[in-house]
């Protein structure tokens, strides 16, 4: 009875070991036919990380573009029809089909033009901060808006006046590390 048991299990055990295969293998065929989703997931990702985690203007406006850049290319895999073509009909033709919508193309091209204008702004910005505060740090800038007296100055815990308790308005709207 008891060898009947461990051959029970054995044979579960190796249903299971077969059926987690099975899945890591859908799961990679499904990533090699979705690979647009993956290039998506992975700009998203890096540009966001880098538009949180660098203190440099140029980089966050890098970061930027590349966030920018993964949603058109989310907007276009999810546009893509297997099997359809465009959407232009010669009179005469068949009506029928399957057809891929010109809209997400549009949209995306509208966005482009929208994005490399947010860049360009961005740039001549950089380029106004750099000569008037000598750097694009973000770190430097909010210190030296402090002794220009643009961003309050934060208040020690015990200082007179205050409950120890820090506001938003007293750290500038920003939380330094």
């Amino acid at each position: 009875m008891t060898s009947a048991l461990v051959d029970a299990v054995d044979s579960v055990s190796a249903l299971d070991a077969a059926s987690a295969l099975a899945s890591t293998g859908g799961a990679v065929e499904i990533l090699a036919t979705r690979h647009a989703y993956v290039a998506f997931a992975l700009l998203l990702c890096i540009g966001l990380y880098m538009m949180i985690a660098n203190p440099n203007l140029v980089k966050k406006i890098i970061g930027l573009n590349l966030f920018q850049t993964a949603i058109f290319l989310l907007f276009i895999a999810s546009a893509y029809v297997e099997g359809g073509s465009i959407p232009i009909v010669p009179t005469g033709g068949p009506e029928g089909g399957l057809y891929v919508s010109p809209l997400p193309h549009v949209l995306v091209l509208t966005a482009i033009v929208v994005g490399v204008s947010l860049t360009a702004v961005g740039l001549a910005l950089c380029i106004r901060i750099y000569d008037e505060y000598g750097t694009l740090r973000t770190d430097t800038l909010r210190e030296l808006l402090r002794d220009e007296g643009s961003i309050p100055s934060r208040r020690s815990p015990g200082e007179p006046g205050t409950d120890g308790a820090s506001s938003a308005s007293d750290a500038g709207g920003e939380a330094d590390d």
